[in-house]
């Protein structure tokens, strides 16, 4: 504890941490609270000790869980704890677990939202002849060999002892760390996690049990990204991007075409359309039905949503079975999407096995004829002429309608529901798809069709449209200043809640009317004192 004259001149390189008194886990509340201990308020980047309990927000730039020895290795009390503190203290601020980390859990601690760590833990297991690896860890007299190539384990292993194993431990946590912010820089942690966590029970068990609590993840989930998904375990069906995807589809998405549904096989190469398969089913097709494809772990991908992520940003393992996992997961999102849209036919234009098998499903449900029209594979001549002819008779749509029922699925999928209709009513597109721009009729750029991602970046003409609309709109409030190229967390004033990272944002304050793209979500810049909120792509002085 300081006393007055005892309070250190702090340093603006490294975090102090304000007096406390540090409990066990379980320690009654009332003798908590007897102890309680006021933070002072200093001037040097500082930490509060908290417990799960009296975490809040105490003006300090990080926290330290003192419970955090008493969670590791107990999923649910883990995950409660974090996810507990992580919520009361301010978005801006660090988390940090004291002698918990390990190269085996620190990529699952950094999922979780935890922010720093120590080596405590890797130091202890290395005095006591405990090996430790990004697997998990190995008595030092059960290895026959060094599987590092570390500076520690140059040595000898017959000379390899307890003081060579702590130095290793500390190389490999440090290793493990360097991949765990690289993973993160590109994007990529959970498909990490998937496979590297399941070498420790608790740890497959904690971030399938943060995928139960989506709310926690989904806030803090970007809309997109360019990196890719690898869908290789059942475990990907239930991330956020791709539980999103599948509530959008099924809750926002409207079809607007009269022809009848022919449902196909997903392709390897992404976009679907620009791959083999999908080229000879729109040679059979000819603009007379409206395409979706089946795939695991998307569910249901509209023609129109093809680009959107992501739809176009996974890679599964294909191996022509299906988990049984995957036959659930998208039966029920087709049968919630037929739910949805009508069509007069529902043409199945999938091989047997696994993508017949959910059709059947779902017919059955439905109580609605499908028609097979597959015969030993979909690309063979027989099942493409059987395809072709199953359409005879309809009419094409054209492009115009393909272009526009396109831009207004997105803002459906982008937006909320409807909002295709309210934002992007009497509107004409010009220049190629992908990449379609859309204008008014007084010729007014409104928004274009970003490939990359296949969202819709809008203009300050379609900024307005949407601010006047009926559709929610996800404001930014900002102060009397004008921002050039971003808005940074300190000029927030009030956000929506709805936002997320990579969101279509407008930016509203006294002296500016400008549409970005979110870098936080809703309760991150309003509750943040550093870092960018917002980019900004266009604005006008007020």
């Amino acid at each position: 504890m300081w006393t007055g004259d005892d309070q250190p001149d702090g340093d603006e390189t490294a975090l102090t941490v304000l007096p406390h008194r540090a409990f066990p886990a379980g320690t009654p509340e009332e003798i908590r609270e007897a102890f309680a201990v006021d933070y002072p308020d200093v001037g040097f980047p500082s930490a509060a000790v908290v417990t799960p309990d009296t975490a809040a927000d105490h003006g300090t730039d990080a926290y330290v869980l003192s419970t955090a020895q008493a969670l590791a290795g107990h999923a649910e009390a883990f995950v409660e704890g974090v996810v507990t503190t992580r919520e009361a203290v301010p978005a801006d601020t660090a988390l940090y677990l004291p002698g918990v980390a390990t190269p085996a859990n620190v990529a699952t601690l950094a999922y979780a939202g935890v922010d720093l760590v120590d080596t405590d833990r890797a130091v202890l297991k290395g005095t006591q002849g405990r090996y430790l690896t990004t697997n998990g860890e190995v008595f030092l007299e059960d290895l026959t060999e060094l599987p590092c190539a570390c500076p520690a384990c140059q040595t000898p292993r017959d000379s390899f002892d307890r003081e060579d194993c702590v130095a290793h431990n500390r190389h490999a946590l440090r290793a493990a760390l360097g991949t765990v912010r690289e993973r993160i820089r590109a994007g990529r942690l959970r498909d990490y996690i998937e496979g590297q966590a399941r070498h420790d029970g608790w740890l497959t068990a904690t971030f399938r049990r943060l995928d139960d609590g989506y709310s926690y993840l989904e806030q803090r989930a970007p809309v997109l990204r360019r990196a890719e998904i690898t869908a290789a375990t059942d475990d990907t069906l239930r991330r956020v991007e791709i539980q999103r995807y599948a509530d959008r589809v099924t809750t926002r998405y409207r079809n607007r075409f009269s022809n009848p549904l022919v449902l196909v096989p997903c392709a390897a190469r992404k976009p679907y359309s620009d791959s083999q398969s999908h080229g000879q089913f729109h040679d059979a097709i000819q603009y007379r039905a409206h395409l979706v494809s089946l795939t695991s772990p998307i569910g249901v991908v509209p023609q129109e949503l093809e680009l959107t992520y992501p739809a176009q940003h996974y890679n599964s393992a294909v191996t022509g079975r299906w988990t049984d996992t995957e036959r659930v997961f998208v039966a029920d999102v087709l049968e919630a999407y037929l739910r949805r849209n009508e069509y007069p036919r529902v043409i199945a234009h999938v091989p047997e096995g696994g993508y017949r098998d959910i059709c059947e499903r779902v017919a059955d449900r439905l109580d609605i004829e499908m028609v097979f029209t597959v015969e030993d594979h979909p690309t063979t001549a027989d099942s493409l002429a059987n395809l072709a002819g199953a359409l005879s008779g309809e009419l094409r749509y054209g492009k115009r309608e393909r272009q526009h029922n396109t831009v207004r699925a997105v803002a459906d999928y982008q937006f909320g529901e409807a909002a295709g209709d309210e934002l992007l009513a009497d509107i004409h597109t010009g220049s190629h798809y992908p990449k379609l721009r859309v204008r008014d009729d007084d010729d007014e750029q409104l928004a274009m069709l970003v490939p990359e991602y296949g969202v819709l970046a809008l203009t300050l003409a379609g900024a307005r449209r949407w601010v006047d609309s009926p559709v929610p709109t996800r404001r930014v409030e900002i102060d009397g200043f004008v921002p050039h190229g971003s808005v940074l967390a300190p000029g927030v004033l009030d956000a929506s809640d709805g936002i997320r990272p990579g969101d279509e944002v407008v930016i509203e304050g006294p002296a500016a009317f400008a549409v970005g793209r979110a870098e936080m979500s809703g309760p991150e810049m309003v509750e943040s004192t550093r870092g960018i909120a917002s980019s900004v792509r266009h604005i006008e002085e007020r």
